[in-house]
């Protein structure tokens, strides 16, 4: 039997020989669990579900079937289609046909990476155990992505340092570790079929990674097409890794997940806790944007709210209306979302008025969708009940609290001027900190339930 390890952005899995026979289980090691009672949705909101939204696949109907797409896939086709749409935009960018917002993309592809970091442990010079001390570290890089994304021009060159060291020297690392590690390329090539095509496509991406590293750090005069092409190649060259990954999980559903992962730390909680800073931060930035103390680009801030949809969506099938089978449409809905929030990132100004209306509607509907199920839910019951457990009830609180604030962010962004910019900030960062809050509480729930467990 064949152990495989989740790929990182940097942008390889390990795979290692262990004893035993062929893999017998169906599902698939290293999606993300559910939370019982919480599902994430929209803009942060927590609804009410039945743990995960996937349901086994089933055969018929196109629409109606599951797609198996692991959470290291995902990220690595999000990250593949910024570059790629990146390098295609940049043609008509290069004619004056488009403007462009460097900053935008810098700070997507860092959040990107911190997003891997949190989530799986896997950082731009290869797995890590994915300790506090990471996922803390995860988080600075993604407050730091977020701070290039949405104000323009305060940080210099310090972006483009950070992202030489991720792409040029991980890709580096990352090489020569698939190089010389006799359980990486020796492996593969004798285990041959998908796996030498595995390793064929990680010494191109991560070759292509060192080129962009260096073009990042030396910025040569090269023309903007030449440059334009080299981020074309090497998108389409991540997502290619990312379709291969996919189709050796399949073929390996055994595949371990992140070694040394925090226990009880799940997808769900590391993107409450993305979004939850994400949306303090963006709230504490907007108190001194709204009095003009700092530029900021609201193309970005979108941007970014649609890449954390399209995560969602792709990975847990989360969506802004609630948990769904991952059916083709879901995925779908996903894949547009992450290509308008590349678009918005790295062209400004072009989809602001679309995606204002879109993100407003999306998190009224987030509030709305779930308060109204918990009306029609309650007026079903008919009195009494089992005692509900003290946790279970500020669940409820944080969960219904939630929802209002969604409302209430959602409305000022389909009326704008209803509420003024300082309250906005305000009402972003009370989202954050409930959604911290709420992380807390998830993170309680699931300590005592594997009290519980273990006390059976």
């Amino acid at each position: 039997m064949t152990r495989i390890r989740r790929a990182n952005l940097s942008l390889t899995p390990s795979v290692r020989p262990v004893p035993g026979g062929a893999a017998a289980e169906k599902g698939r090691a290293d999606m993300p669990p559910g939370e019982g009672q919480i599902q994430l949705t929209a803009f942060g909101n927590a609804a009410a579900g039945k743990g995960r939204a996937d349901m086994p696949a089933r055969s018929g109907d196109f629409l109606t079937r599951t797609l198996d797409l692991p959470l290291e896939t995902v990220i690595l086709l999000i990250g593949g289609m910024a570059l790629a749409i990146a390098g295609a935009l940049l043609f008509p960018i290069a004619s004056g046909a488009l403007p462009y917002y460097e900053d935008g993309l810098f700070g997507l592809l860092l959040v990107v990476f911190a997003l891997q970091t949190i989530t799986m442990g896997k950082t731009p010079f290869g797995d890590m155990r994915r300790s506090k001390a990471l996922v803390a570290a995860g988080v600075v890089l993604a407050c730091f992505g977020i701070v290039t994304c949405v104000i323009p021009g305060k940080l210099g060159s310090l972006p483009r340092i950070v992202l030489f060291l991720c792409f040029g020297l991980g890709g580096a690392v990352q090489l020569l570790r698939t190089i010389l590690d006799k359980d990486k390329a020796p492996l593969w090539m004798k285990l041959g079929g998908i796996f030498r095509l595995l390793l064929a496509a990680c010494c191109v991406v991560y070759a292509l990674s060192m080129v962009a590293g260096l073009l990042l750090l030396l910025r040569p005069s090269l023309p903007i097409p030449v440059t334009a092409a080299v981020m074309l190649l090497f998108g389409l060259s991540v997502i290619f890794l990312g379709l291969i990954l996919s189709r050796v999980y399949k073929a390996f559903p055994e595949a371990d997940s992140t070694p040394g992962e925090q226990p009880g730390f799940s997808f769900t909680h590391s993107m409450l806790l993305l979004v939850g800073v994400f949306m303090m931060l963006l709230g504490l930035l907007l108190i001194p944007v709204s009095r003009g103390l700092l530029p900021f680009s609201s193309s970005a801030q979108l941007g970014l709210l649609m890449i954390i949809f399209a995560v969602q969506a792709l990975a847990a099938g989360n969506t802004p209306i609630g948990p769904f089978p991952r059916n083709p449409l879901v995925v779908g809905c996903g894949f547009v979302f992450a290509a308008l929030g590349i678009v918005s990132c790295v062209v400004p100004g072009k989809l602001v008025v679309l995606l204002t209306r879109l993100v407003g509607a999306l998190n009224i509907a987030g509030g709305l969708v779930p308060l109204t199920g918990r009306v029609l839910s309650r007026s079903g019951k008919a009195g009494g009940g089992a005692p509900i457990h003290p946790l279970q009830r500020r669940l409820s609180r944080t969960t219904i609290t939630l929802n209002l604030l969604s409302m209430m962010f959602g409305t000022s962004m389909l009326l704008p001027g209803i509420i003024p910019g300082l309250v906005i900030g305000i009402i972003l960062a009370a989202n954050g900190g409930v959604l911290l809050y709420l992380l807390r509480l998830l993170i309680a729930v699931a300590v005592l339930s594997g009290a519980g467990e273990e006390a059976g």
